[in-house]
């Protein structure tokens, strides 16, 4: 299932590399997307599990870029 997220207050290109890199590694996460410029999240992942994936991939944001949010 393949779906968009707003991100907010996402600082460097740099900041969104690292959080696609490690959501990318979350376990059920087929790819993602972290888009500096557009300031979204595009995520495919197994629809089943999704809420426990998006804990996680919550996690990794705080982890990277603590001012950043995901709006849900």
């Amino acid at each position: 299932m393949k779906k968009r997220y707003q991100l907010e207050d996402l600082d460097c290109a740099n900041c969104a590399a690292k959080m696609e890199e490690a959501i990318k590694k979350i376990e059920g996460v087929n790819d993602a997307v972290v888009s500096f410029m557009a300031q979204t999240l595009t995520i495919d992942a197994d629809e089943e599990r999704l809420d426990k994936i998006m804990k996680q991939v919550k996690k990794c944001i705080a982890k990277v870029d603590s001012d950043c949010t995901l709006i849900m």
